[in-house]
């Protein structure tokens, strides 16, 4: 007898323009996030990036850096600051037509009922309306993207902030 079918993969999940995501590995919750398919590469806003001397290569490879994120751009005092493992760096043409050498992270994204690994890279976005673009690398195979609608996914982010307040 043969095997029985693989079961299928989950359908696409539908997602509007911009989304609420959390990147917890950084401790960001409900950041405002622009999901741009026209980049290959997804990247976050860095108020600072120092690295941390270590003298010897730390464990999972890469060199180790303080980060600091603002992540409301309405809100500068804001300040939140993680240990991140720089993996390398990677030259990336911002929208203008800029070459950048950029540094590259890698770290968990939550959008939705969606938990993933993702590669982020690291520079200022402070004159941009948006901290967070997710490129289409991050969103390929778990989600289509509606460009006419935006927060489709803020029901099941509301419902989650919820139920971290009872956790409390």
């Amino acid at each position: 007898m043969p095997p029985p079918p693989a079961p299928a993969p989950p359908a696409p999940i539908r997602i509007g323009w911009k989304e609420y995501l959390d990147l917890p590995d950084l401790g960001l919750w409900r950041l405002k996030g622009k999901i741009d398919t026209g980049a290959r590469t997804s990247t976050l806003h860095v108020q600072d990036l120092v690295y941390l001397e270590s003298p010897e290569s730390p464990a999972g490879g890469g060199r180790a850096a303080e980060l600091t994120l603002v992540p409301d751009r309405r809100d500068a005092t804001r300040l939140i600051t993680a240990t991140v493992r720089v993996l390398r760096h990677v030259r990336v043409t911002d929208s203008g037509g800029h070459p950048e050498l950029r540094p590259l992270i890698e770290t968990e994204l939550v959008l939705g009922p969606v938990r993933k690994r993702i590669y982020l890279t690291l520079t200022d976005r402070s004159g941009m309306l948006f901290r967070m673009i997710l490129g289409r690398k991050a969103v390929e195979g778990d989600f289509w993207v509606d460009p006419a609608a935006k927060y489709l996914l803020r029901a099941w982010h509301r419902r989650r902030v919820e139920l971290n307040r009872e956790r409390r």
